[in-house]
């Protein structure tokens, strides 16, 4: 997903997405872990990539706030 696509998001819809991201690579790693070769092995750092996306712009849309 695009960081362009992200930025127009509300932030509850970055949670959610967040969420479903986070059970998708869950299930993938699940398959690497019983030895099951997932259907597309690239998708595990496209995944990562876009949920660091997501908490980047949560960050900036938060202003300076620390967490």
């Amino acid at each position: 997903m695009k960081a362009k696509e992200l930025k127009v998001m509300s932030n509850l819809d970055l949670e959610n997405k967040t969420i479903e991201l986070k059970k998708e690579l869950m299930k993938i790693n699940s398959q690497i872990a019983i030895g099951t070769i997932p259907k597309s092995p690239g998708k595990v750092k496209q995944i990562k990539q876009t949920i660091a996306k997501i908490f980047t712009i949560k960050r900036q849309k938060g202003g300076s706030k620390k967490e």
